[in-house]
């Protein structure tokens, strides 16, 4: 399991280590792992070219005590400083005595053009909004150059506690960061600046319970559902598809393609679709007597090109099993009846469906995901799924959100969140609680979109498809 700690968790641990530590070992300790990941990447440090963009903060000694590294290995080091009165003074004299120079903002344009690698160290996990107008112009040279850009904890000019990105950001291409990982560098837009992160073990002690998680392949293997010697098809759990319209019958389809390769035994369908349903997965069990007299089910999926049937959605609410509310569920289910409900509830909204029932624009929620998916989870009562190119997995009660970045952009294509969804109940109803159920949904779901596209367009029958291929490669790890 990764996980990631907020700022203010993440200082205190670093106190408490602090004071049985000598003086300046943690810094040490940093400033040792961030110069092994440049070393890394450079391949050859001798006669490299670095550059430092050092700010005020402890992000900046990082950065200076690395580059001093990298100096004594044959590497031709500048630092440009951008608080000279506030630099790391230990930090500093590191770096001049191991060769290294330092050069004035107004002169850094022209060296960081010629960097191979550039090393952010302007801002700490303590910054707020975007960089300061003196940071934007070296930030926009990094971006431009050839160089490759590294990160010191996390890029300058994001969000860490959030994600969120108010202004100009660092845009690198690595991000070393120190003890845990920050919830920036797993929640977009954030992670988008960050690049790929590189985790340096510093010793801290951190609680038990993080604000955010992300499922591993290992993870995800020990909660898939395994039927045993005696199961049989109902014994595996069965789940009720309430999806699709005359005007949506693909809705329907795609939902139970997904629920049938999900791990429960058998899939209910009620609806309109029912012939196309069968047409293309005759293993289905069809009603035409609505959810209330389809049968017995252990969770129900409702929503998916249902269009305005609201009837059918109130009757699915009224069920006391585990239901999964998507697309035109989520906006035709009463507030009330979901908080009134005492089985689990899992709402599957994208952005823009997320942003509706929270009275505000689309913008705003993909600018503050991570609070907007714990908004809507407080306020519904129910377990919150909340689509993109990072899902993020939010339960009413409170603890560690799950974060899944497992998808590709490809999975951006018609269809594609009914497969989700039928999978995802299709879990609730293999006995999966409404936070595993999505995690390992979304997982599986973004796994098999990359195995379906693998690098070209993809239609969501292709995701269900190679569903089947995602679950294998979990378990054989």
């Amino acid at each position: 399991m990764r996980t990631a700690y907020n700022v203010e968790t993440v200082r205190t641990a670093e106190r408490e280590l602090m004071a049985r530590l000598p003086d300046g070992a943690l810094m040490q300790r940093a400033a040792a792992g961030l110069a092994a990941a440049c070393a890394d990447l450079l391949g050859r440090v001798y006669g490299s070219r670095v550059v430092l963009l050092v700010g005020s903060g402890d992000n900046g000694g990082d950065a200076l005590y690395a580059g001093a590294r990298l100096a004594r290995r044959g590497a031709g080091v500048a630092a440009v400083l951008l608080a000279p009165e506030r630099t790391h003074a230990g930090g500093l004299a590191a770096l001049l005595r191991a060769g290294g120079r330092t050069v004035a903002p107004g002169a850094a344009g022209e060296l960081v053009a010629r960097a191979d690698l550039v090393l952010d160290g302007i801002v700490g996990i303590g910054g707020k909004g975007g960089l300061r107008p003196d940071a934007v112009p070296l930030a926009a040279a990094a971006e431009r150059s050839r160089a490759v850009v590294v990160a010191v904890d996390l890029p300058s000019g994001v969000d860490v506690d959030t994600g969120q990105v108010n202004g100009t950001a660092v845009r690198a291409d690595l991000t070393v960061t120190f003890g845990t990982h920050k919830p920036g560098l797993l929640v977009d837009p954030a992670r988008e600046f960050a690049g790929s992160v590189r985790l340096v073990d510093i010793g801290l002690e951190l609680p038990a319970e993080p604000a955010l998680e992300a499922l591993q392949h290992v993870d995800v293997a020990r909660l898939l559902p395994v039927p045993g010697a005696e199961s049989d098809k109902y014994r595996r759990g069965v789940v009720g598809i309430a999806a699709g319209s005359a005007r949506y019958p693909g809705a329907a389809v795609l939902a139970v393609s997904g629920a049938l390769r999900g791990g429960a035994g058998a899939v209910r369908y009620v609806g309109p679709a029912a012939e196309a349903v069968i047409a293309r997965f005759p293993e289905t069990l069809v009603s035409d007597r609505g959810p209330r007299k389809a049968g017995r089910v252990q969770a129900w999926v409702v929503g998916p090109g249902a269009g305005d049937d609201a009837a059918t959605v109130a009757e699915v609410l009224a069920a006391d099993v585990p239901v999964l509310i998507d697309a035109d569920g989520l906006r035709l289910a009463d507030q009330d009846a979901v908080r009134a409900r005492t089985a689990p509830t899992l709402m599957t909204p994208h952005a823009g469906e997320a942003a509706a029932l929270l009275g505000v624009a689309r913008e705003e929620v993909e600018r503050a995901r991570l609070e907007s998916v714990r908004e809507l989870a407080g306020r519904y009562g129910a377990t919150v799924l909340l689509k993109g190119s990072t899902t993020l997995v939010a339960d009413s009660a409170g603890g560690a959100v799950r974060v899944n970045a497992t998808g590709t952009s490809w999975l951006a294509t018609a269809g594609s969140g009914d497969v989700l969804s039928g999978l995802t109940g299709s879990l609730l109803a293999a006995g999966l609680s409404a936070l595993d159920a999505g995690s390992v949904g979304a997982y599986l779901h973004g796994l098999a979109g990359r195995f379906a596209a693998d690098g070209a367009p993809v239609g969501a029958h292709d995701v269900a498809a190679a569903l089947p291929r995602a679950w294998r490669d979990v378990v054989r790890g």
